[in-house]
């Protein structure tokens, strides 16, 4: 009707709102508290990073908002990694793991040549133009675990088998061990104990026979004790697990960092001293407090409360996971979530761990929250993993 109100030409506006919203929809599909827990985290871990960096001119430059400026920029491309891997998809990942499994241990390999540079005792790094750097290892973890995923599942997606035969898996952990053995050649044995793990999260996901579980904590257990006697070790990593035998030994040496981290959460009580008036934080007492330490800036300025917070969003994180491979259809997609929940679990619980002295000194930053691009890059990913594998089940799963 001419001069008249059509209720016409809104009709695309109203479909296009009923088309987001709809049950099948991106929207929909997606696990929102998933994400809004590695948001908080990655948020949470900017205000941490930024109170224990902003004072220390040796690293900032003189530039307060250095570190800050730089996680948030490290989370921006993390998130933007996450919406490309869901675009994708974990399937269409999937035929592509052949090649993303080669070009890792490429990027590993590399590190042992003239590329590599060492960092806080770890040869684990591949310098980049405009002063940046790789470390290879963090992307390790999602290649082991795709394609551990890929040759585990292979014929029992297609239906020729209810669980993968003794072949398969010697073919699976083969391929795990030829990484984690140029890992440890850095050596960077924080990472490889988190592949460890992430190896037997995958097996035991997988419905392989325990017999290979049982053979492999065997094997790491006698292969621990041979790097041992041996002395494989370096000799930071041995003075590493000395001072977590003993906290009292060399408390000025040594026993510094984690003695350091004991005083700085024990100071903040329930409520903690407030954010930027850690006494322990704005005094430099403990190293590398931006990364490994980060959950003592927790602990102290925003106290019990606030580092439970932390541990919260991390379950919340893990509960998801958890939630998403239970629910998937496929065994690939149960899989990759179950390694990625490994990875997850026992990273947080190590790095917590080793600040509260019930963990050796690994190196391990705390997942979403640690400064650092590479462990940003991969955690991120693995989000995307999980959103892709929500996303693409049936609706009656």
């Amino acid at each position: 009707m001419a001069g008249g109100f059509s209720v016409a030409r809104y009709a695309p506006e109203r479909g296009s709102w009923a088309k987001l919203t709809a049950r099948d929809s991106l929207a929909r599909r997606l696990d929102w508290p998933l994400l809004g827990a590695a948001l908080a985290l990655s948020f949470l871990g900017g205000l941490l990073v930024w109170s224990a960096t902003r004072n220390r001119d040796h690293l900032t430059q003189g530039d307060p908002y250095f570190f800050l400026l730089r996680h948030a920029l490290n989370t921006g491309i993390g998130v933007a990694l996450m919406i490309g891997t869901i675009w994708l998809g974990h399937r269409t990942l999937r035929g592509a793991v052949p090649v993303l499994y080669g070009i890792s241990v490429l990027l590993v390999l590399a590190v042992l040549t003239p590329l590599g540079t060492t960092v806080n005792g770890a040869h684990a790094w591949i310098k980049l133009p405009a002063g940046f750097s790789i470390q290879p290892s963090e992307f390790t973890k999602i290649t082991i675990i795709l394609v551990m995923a890929m040759l585990l599942a292979a014929r029992v997606d297609a239906g020729d088998q209810a669980y993968p035969d003794h072949r398969t898996v010697a073919k699976a952990l083969a391929l795990a061990a030829i990484p984690m053995g140029v890992v440890m050649l850095m050596p960077d044995l924080g990472s490889v104990m988190v592949m460890a793990v992430i190896v037997l999260g995958v097996l035991l996901a997988s419905g392989a026979s325990n017999r290979w579980v049982f053979g492999l904590l065997g094997t790491g257990a006698a292969g621990a004790m041979a790097v041992w006697q041996l002395g494989l070790l370096d000799d930071y990593q041995i003075a590493r697990f000395a001072a977590f035998a003993n906290p009292a030994l060399d408390p000025a040496g040594v026993g510094y960092n984690t003695n350091q981290a004991r005083i700085a959460i024990g100071s903040g009580g329930l409520t903690g001293t407030g954010l930027f008036q850690g006494t322990q934080t704005t005094g430099q007492f403990v190293p590398e407090q931006q990364t490994d330490f980060v959950f003592t800036v927790a602990g102290e300025e925003l106290g019990f409360l606030g580092a439970g917070l932390i541990i919260v969003l991390l379950g919340v994180v893990l509960w998801r996971a958890c939630r998403i491979a239970r629910e998937t259809t496929e065994l690939y997609g149960t899989v990759v979530a179950a390694g990625i929940i490994a990875w997850f679990a026992f990273q947080s619980f190590e790095n917590i761990g080793m600040t509260l002295g019930i963990m050796p000194v690994a190196g391990l930053p705390l997942p979403f929250v640690s400064y650092g691009g590479s462990s940003m890059f991969a955690v991120w990913v693995a989000i995307g993993l999980l959103q892709s594998i929500r996303v693409q089940r049936p609706m009656s799963a």
